[in-house]
Formats: C-alpha cells, structure tokens, sequence
C-alpha cells in the first residue's frame, strides 16, 4: 500500500526504521532561511533529512521568475537519490507550519511521476505529541536509484495565466492570506494586490486544530468553489508556489483531481510591470 496524500504519526512511527520510507524534514522561515536548519540540528523526526526550501527544492532565482522557482528535474532526481530513494519509496515530508513548506515536496515529487508521497498531518507537533522518536544526527544511507518518470502533477506560466484572465471556464485561487490578496498588506513582494479575477483561500482553511479538515468537508468546499466547473479549470497560485500547494493536497484529498499549479505565482507575476494587478478583496 502506498501513501498518496497523508499519513499520521502512528503510521510513520511503524515504518521508522524501514528502508522503503525516506522522511524529509521542510521545515522553514521566509524571514529567516537559516531557522529551519537550526531546528533540524537541534531535533528531528529520527532517520529524517533536511530539505531546504531555498536550495535543493527551489531552483536558481533571476529577478524575473519568483522566489522559489521551480529546480531543473535532473538536480531534483539526485537529491532523491541522495536520500537513499528509489521508485518503489514511500516519501513523507513534514514542517513544523501546519504542512505549508512540506506541501512543496509533495508537490515536487508528484511532478517527477512518484504517486508514493505524502504529508505527516500535524507535522512536527503531531510527531512530538504522540512520542516520536527524535534525533540530532543526520542520517547516512546508500545512494538510491531514483528514476522521474510522468509527471502527476503539471504547472502552467505567466502568460497562461494572463491569456485566461477574464475566461469564465478557469478559476485562479490565491492561497494567500485575504489581507495579502487584497493588497492591505505585503510584508515580502514589492507589489501589493492580485492577479485579476483570482479568488482568495487562505491556504489555513484547510485546517482544523493543525491537521487537515476530513475529505468530504475538504471536497463540499472546494467543489463551492469550481462551482460546476472540473477540477482541471483550477489554476493555483500564492506568492511563490510553495503554500499554493497546500490548496493542491487538500484537493488530492478531497479526490478533486488534475488542477494545475502556477509556479511562479504572485512574486513572478509582479515582476514584469506590464502585468495588470487588482486590489481590494473581490476578484
């Protein structure tokens, strides 16, 4: 059996020492990059590695693309490798942020065609509440043979995103906090506001006490939100691609399926001042 959306600190502290798993701890800071490493170093979920958001899941920045552009495939194959991973490797990610960073490797692992990827729901906390079994030493295991193959999931670019503005039949949802999206405050981008015609949900709505909200209720809300429309007419986005993705699990959950992901997101969109931009909380 695979683990496709989430798993539970029950379920990861029975397969703690199985080499068929690999954990990787997201955990981060937007506002300090180091914090995340500190905390792995200072304790983590034993036998977990520390995935950098800015580094290893993020490729290289150049003013134009976003904050956390997507890496090249090929770096994103060899550092599953260096993790110990093969195909047939059940991957779980965690943070300590209610799932926003580890969302990401999630995300990026479906991209690569690997369908045996999930989030620890509740993270750290829940890991630390239920007793886990924790660690200060980074593992050590042989190198894996970790092969990409068909992407489950897909993204799409700006220009994508700007030829549907105004298109009835595709739906962009912001991810990010409603006083970000209505461009009342902008704490990390050097524009304020939303790309025209997105919708707003807080990537938090999908929470109730830290973990997700169950599938049905997960489903009843998003399903308000297509309002008759595929899943697939669903383009997410927030301010660099990471949370956004949080929006894209809830879904997986829900088994709305085949929404798409605009990668560059909010940080990319405002860097070409030629793209139009609302504020004010409606689309």
């Amino acid at each position: 059996m695979i683990h496709s959306t989430l798993v539970t600190a029950e379920q990861l502290s029975a397969h703690l020492n199985d080499s068929a798993w690999c954990v990787v701890d997201c955990r981060h800071d937007l506002f300090d990059h180091a914090l995340g490493r500190r905390d792995y170093a200072a304790g983590h979920i034993a036998g977990a590695f520390f995935g950098d958001i800015e580094t290893g899941l993020s490729g290289p920045k150049t003013g134009k693309n976003g904050r956390h552009p997507l890496p090249a495939r090929d770096q994103l194959v060899e550092l599953f490798r260096s993790w110990g991973m093969n195909n047939t490797t059940q991957l779980v990610a965690y943070d300590a942020q209610g799932s926003q960073f580890a969302v990401r490797l999630w995300w990026l692992a479906r991209w690569l065609g690997h369908a045996a990827v999930a989030v620890l729901d509740g993270g750290w906390q829940a890991w630390v509440a239920a007793g886990g079994t924790t660690s200060q030493s980074t593992p050590t295991r042989p190198r894996g043979s970790f092969e990409a193959s068909g992407p489950l999931a897909t993204y799409v670019d700006a220009e994508f995103v700007r030829s549907h503005i105004g298109d009835p039949a595709t739906l962009v949802l912001d991810a990010r906090a409603v006083e970000r999206y209505a461009g009342e405050q902008e704490p990390i981008d050097p524009v304020a506001g939303h790309i025209p015609g997105a919708v707003n949900r807080f990537w938090q709505a999908n929470l109730a006490d830290g973990k997700f909200k169950p599938a049905a209720q997960l489903r009843g809300e998003f399903e308000a939100l297509l309002a008759g429309r595929r899943p697939s007419a669903l383009i997410h986005q927030c301010g660099s691609g990471v949370t956004s993705c949080h929006n894209l699990l809830a879904m997986e959950i829900a088994g709305l399926t085949g929404a798409q992901l605009y990668a560059g997101s909010w940080s990319e969109w405002v860097a070409d001042p030629a793209r139009a931009v609302t504020r004010g909380r409606q689309p």
